[in-house]
């Protein structure tokens, strides 16, 4: 169980002016603390009757002062996003005792920055990408990979195309906050939140 006694107070006075300078930061801790998949962020989205839902998807990179990810267009969340771009992400490092919430707006990616990205994948993901219906009701596992294994063939000695259904997503945020655990879970949160323009920072009760 979290003891939360690790971690010195969390002031405004040591977060960055810029969010995602600071969310940056916090990854890096991530990565040196050696979290296993520190770029893994819950995604939450709200379909047409305002249903919510939630999954794990990959941090990628900013963007023009946004955060990316990378999916199926036709999946479920991007039928959700298409009717209601806003969404909220959640990035939890359960053994620095921190989390980082952003609350914001979503755009496609320019289909440039979508190619590049496919194309670093490894092979076999994009083949992945390019043959899988995500969130489709399949029959069963062998005809899933016999798809797969048919575009392996297919495509064996020469370049995957980038489907016209895959592609990167920007989140512009809103809002961001920065949460510590603290001794007696009286715990820090710092929520980044822009007025006309500008970040502001303030503190909220735990």
């Amino acid at each position: 169980m979290p003891q939360y006694n690790a971690n010195p107070p969390l002031n405004v006075e040591d977060l960055d002016a810029d969010p995602l300078a600071q969310l940056q930061l916090w990854l890096d801790d991530a990565r040196r603390a050696e979290i296993y998949d520190p770029t893994a962020m819950t995604l939450a989205t709200v379909d047409s009757e305002g249903k919510p839902s939630a999954r794990i998807v990959l941090f990628k990179g900013f963007y023009e002062q946004g955060l990316t990810f990378y999916t199926n267009y036709e999946s479920r969340k991007g039928a959700e996003l298409a009717a209601n771009p806003n969404v909220a992400l959640v990035f939890w490092w359960d053994r620095l005792e921190r989390s980082v919430r952003v609350e914001g707006a979503v755009s496609k990616l320019p289909r440039p920055l979508s190619e590049r990205y496919f194309h670093s994948r490894l092979h076999e993901s994009q083949v992945s990408a390019l043959t899988s219906k995500q969130s489709a009701v399949v029959t069963d596992r062998d005809a899933l990979d016999a798809r797969f294994n048919a575009a392996l063939e297919q495509y064996a000695k020469q370049p995957v195309p980038l489907p016209d259904f895959w592609g990167g997503y920007r989140v512009e945020p809103r809002a961001i906050e920065f949460w510590q655990g603290r001794h007696g879970r009286l715990h820090d949160r710092l929520r980044y939140r822009r007025d006309d323009g500008t970040w502001r920072i303030e503190r909220l009760e735990p």
